[in-house]
């Protein structure tokens, strides 16, 4: 049975999209990665020399990335207004798993956000992008999946001029 309020696809659902993605990395020997997405590099950190975010740091940053192009797409399909999104994101992990310890995930525990979309439009139209943009994400789906705990807060704010 189908849900109402979530959007039609944006695709045909009977023709498979699939897409490659691709990213290389060289760690020589350290705490430090570089990593080449298209012609993107990217640099992560476990502290060493703190050059970059760790992992779960970037972890965290593509969940924030991924709402905010599903919060686009979902507004552009609904013909959404709105002017801003801000997306703030925080997590737990128990570094323990990380370093071997039985029995402790290794990585996030919970994970909390808080996304204020600056938007002059109606809190029913405003709850409906919500529930599409958590079904679409596919970020916050893997977080989902890996059992992470999610507390996700979304607000409606005044649209900036």
């Amino acid at each position: 049975m189908s849900d109402p309020e979530l959007l039609p696809p944006s695709v045909d659902p009977d023709k498979k999209a699939i897409g490659i993605r691709k990213v290389t990395a060289r760690n020589e020997a350290s705490t430090r990665t570089v990593m080449m997405v298209r012609d993107h590099v990217l640099i992560s950190d476990e502290k060493g020399t703190n050059s970059g975010p760790t992992p779960l740091e970037m972890c965290l940053s593509s969940l924030l990335g991924c709402e905010g192009v599903i919060i686009n797409r979902c507004a552009e399909a609904m013909k959404f207004e709105y002017s801003a999104v801000d997306i703030e994101g925080e997590g737990e992990v128990d570094q323990r798993g990380s370093r071997g310890v039985q029995g402790v995930r290794p990585y996030f525990n919970w994970v909390r956000l808080r996304i204020r979309v600056h938007t002059e439009e109606s809190e029913e139209r405003f709850q409906r992008l919500a529930k599409n943009v958590e079904y679409r994400c596919p970020v916050m789906n893997l977080f989902r999946s890996a059992d992470v705990a999610l507390d996700v807060r979304w607000e409606r704010v005044a649209a900036w001029a």
